[in-house]
């Protein structure tokens, strides 16, 4: 999937020390609550962690969280 000339993923798929922008979150209005109470939203830039067994570990500002595979999946970024 493309947009804006960069290439759209699911933050599931980038590895540690990557930067990214969320474009769009694919869900219901839970899954959207619960990222808006963590600070992820659209035009966010997020840095991965930790992406190997277990959570991913999400960078969003100051702030650390644990995403679910499933949650990460659902969250498309552009990779900066």
């Amino acid at each position: 999937m493309l947009k804006k000339g960069g290439i759209v993923l699911p933050l599931s798929m980038l590895p540690p020390g990557k930067k990214a922008v969320v474009v769009d979150i694919i869900g219901g209005e839970g899954i959207r609550r619960r990222l808006i109470d963590m600070g992820i939203v659209r035009g966010v830039e997020i840095l991965v962690v930790k992406n190997d067994v277990g959570p991913l570990i999400v960078g969003v500002g100051e702030m650390r969280f644990a995403l679910g595979f499933g949650m990460a999946q659902k969250i498309l970024v552009e990779e900066l």
